[in-house]
């Protein structure tokens, strides 16, 4: 039996070592409901001028942003889908506004796959685990999407994205950090920051909710 949350069906009973407020966070949203956080990264992008031009053609996907910037305003929106966690994240950028999205389910083999961008370019698989209350995940697999092409990155050459999610209670805030590396290149993106979080009704959901009462006043007339 699932529990609608594919990172604590990954966890198990090891959920409970989660931090309790991240305990809440990473279980499954409620039915009509999204999961809204706000707050500002420290850093976000590559500092490697160099890579940008290649990271261009991503961030038009919303993968990675292909720059570097510190102190960015953030906003993340979380929904419930079918059994899958998707996020947006709109990131307010000197340049503008620029948005990443991303889907996280259940992998096969265990742990999570999550699939990143619009449409879905770039999946990795992650072994989930906890240390002192965070939730780690650690990739073991990355894969490449385009259009009907699509290819395991291989192991020799793949990065290793690392995600780490903890909840500070002196500052009474959740605080995210990915980075990626790769072989011999060490350090090519990252961000990290702080951030609070509520659940609020969905707004899509209402929406759709009024749409349904009208068309059923329309159909007993």
């Amino acid at each position: 039996m699932t529990s609608g949350s594919p990172y604590a069906d990954a966890l198990g009973e090891r959920v409970e070592e989660l931090h309790p407020v991240l305990r809440r966070y990473f279980s499954a949203i409620p039915l009509g409901h999204v999961g809204v956080g706000e707050g500002v990264f420290d850093v976000v992008g590559t500092p490697r001028r160099w890579l940008r031009p290649f990271l261009r053609v991503l961030q038009r996907q919303g993968v990675v942003w292909a720059g570097w910037e510190k102190d960015v305003p953030f906003r993340i929106v979380n929904r419930a889908v079918d059994g899958e966690a998707r996020a947006r994240r709109e990131l307010h950028l000197p340049s503008g506004s620029w948005t990443m999205t991303d889907a996280v389910s259940v992998a096969a083999g265990g742990g999570v796959v999550d699939r990143l961008g619009v449409p879905q370019t770039v999946a990795a698989a992650f072994d989930v685990t906890t240390r002192r209350g965070a939730l780690v995940l650690t990739s073991r697999a990355v894969g490449l999407r385009w259009g009907r092409l699509r290819m395991r990155v291989p192991r020799v050459v793949a990065p290793t994205v690392r995600l780490t999610e903890r909840y500070d209670d002196g500052a009474a805030r959740q605080h995210v950090e990915v980075t990626i590396d790769a072989p011999l290149l060490g350090r090519v993106y990252e961000y990290a920051g702080g951030f609070s979080y509520r659940l609020v009704p969905d707004p899509e959901a209402v929406v759709s909710r009024k749409r349904d009462a009208v068309r059923d006043r329309v159909a007993t007339r």
